[in-house]
């Protein structure tokens, strides 16, 4: 499996917003993420950097 846990980024830590994230779209606003169940949100973030080999994908809130 090659899904991504997608984290926002705040001052006291990083906070798990979705996991199993299989396609991140970008908005007008920020991302549209779906998750490999077809669980979707929309989040006003940009990509802050991505973990590849450990899965991970870290949002900024803009």
């Amino acid at each position: 499996m090659c899904e991504a846990n997608a984290y926002l980024i705040e001052e006291n830590g990083n906070k798990l917003i979705m996991e199993a994230v299989d396609t991140v779209e970008p908005e007008e606003d920020g991302l549209k993420l779906v998750s490999i169940f077809g669980d979707q949100k929309f989040i006003r973030a940009n990509i802050h950097s991505l973990e590849l080999v450990d899965h991970n994908i870290f949002l900024k809130e803009l």
